[in-house]
C-alpha cells in the first residue's frame, strides 16, 4: 500500500494565518453590521488587538516545547508579520471593494459626534479636513499592518517569557 504524504503546517504559518484571518473577518463584521457608523460600537474595531494576542497565546504554546525565548519571540513575531499581509490586504478590499463609501461615512459619523460635543461649524470641518489625507485605502491598510507587527512583537516578547521551555 502506497503511504500518503502528509502536509504539516508549521506552527508559526498556521498561527500568522489563524491571526490574518481572524482580523479581517472581524473587519468585515463591523462593516456588515455597521458598527464602524455607531458612535460607541465603532470602538469594537479594537477587539483585533485580544484576538491577535489570544491566538499567539496559543500558537506560541504549541511551540514552547521546542523554543526558547528567542525562538519564540521570533515565531510570534514572524507569524504577525504573515497576518499582517493579509490585514493589509484584507483592509484594501474592505475599504476600495467592499464598502468603497467607507472614508465618507466615517466623516459624517466623525463631523456629527464632534458638532454633539460642542464644536462649531468651523471647527468641525477643520477636523474632519484635517484628518482626510490620511484616510485613504493605502494608508489605513498600511496602518493596521503596522499595527500587527508591532502588537504582535510587543505581544510575542511577554507571551515567549511565560511560553517557553524550562
Amino acid at each position: 500500500m502506497a503511504r500518503r504524504k502528509e502536509l504539516r503546517v508549521s506552527p508559526t504559518l498556521r498561527t500568522g494565518l489563524l491571526i490574518g484571518v481572524a482580523v479581517v473577518a472581524w473587519t468585515f463584521f463591523m462593516g456588515v453590521t455597521r458598527w464602524y457608523l455607531h458612535p460607541t460600537l465603532l470602538n469594537l474595531f479594537w477587539v483585533v488587538i485580544p484576538i491577535q494576542i489570544a491566538l499567539l497565546v496559543v500558537g506560541l504554546r504549541s511551540t514552547a516545547a521546542a523554543n526558547g525565548y528567542g525562538k519564540q519571540v521570533l515565531s510570534g513575531t514572524l507569524a504577525s508579520v504573515l497576518a499582517a499581509l493579509l490585514v493589509f490586504c484584507g483592509s484594501l478590499l474592505f475599504t476600495t471593494v467592499a464598502f468603497p463609501n467607507y472614508f465618507e461615512e466615517i466623516r459624517a459619523v466623525q463631523a456629527e459626534m464632534l458638532a454633539k460635543a460642542g464644536k462649531s461649524p468651523e471647527e468641525v470641518k477643520a477636523q474632519v479636513e484635517a484628518m482626510v489625507s490620511m484616510q485613504t485605502p493605502f494608508l489605513q491598510a498600511l496602518f493596521g499592518a503596522i499595527g500587527t507587527v508591532v502588537t504582535g512583537l510587543v505581544a510575542s516578547l511577554v507571551i515567549a517569557a511565560f511560553a517557553r521551555k524550562r
